[in-house]
């Protein structure tokens, strides 16, 4: 199981905010020509910061811990999977937090189940 833990930890992340693209219109997954250039710049970066890290010995994965997968220059596949699921985690959370703020959806109403509501274009907002 401890082979696994780090993967069901991302899974959970993602399944976690994955209903941010439904109820508060997060719109992460249906730009996917934005989400490319918001995660490349940073994964070039990581990657390769963790394949110099793994190359010098300043450190390393343990085999115990990882499912055995690795990348050319010895970085586990969970690392690379982290370094996706993170960053997509965070803008699910950010665009629904300014969606909220910017009167585009409404929250749920405590005692009445489904997901926030998008309010038309031309609808107003409450300032209450």
């Amino acid at each position: 199981m401890a082979r696994f833990e780090y993967l069901l930890v991302m899974g959970l992340c993602v399944l976690v905010t994955l209903p941010l693209e439904v109820w508060f219109g997060a719109r992460v997954w249906r730009r996917p020509r934005r989400l490319l250039i918001a995660l490349l710049p940073a994964l070039a970066v990581f990657v390769t910061w963790d394949l110099w890290a793994v190359a010098s010995g300043t450190w390393r994965f343990d085999p115990d811990r990882t499912v055995g997968l690795t990348l050319p220059g010895g970085i586990p596949v969970e690392e690379l999977v982290f370094f996706v699921v993170v960053p997509v985690c965070g803008l699910l959370t950010i665009e629904s937090v300014r969606n909220v703020l910017a009167g585009r959806v409404h929250l749920p109403v405590p005692g009445r189940a489904g997901p926030a509501r998008a309010l038309p274009p031309s609808t107003p907002v409450d300032e209450a």
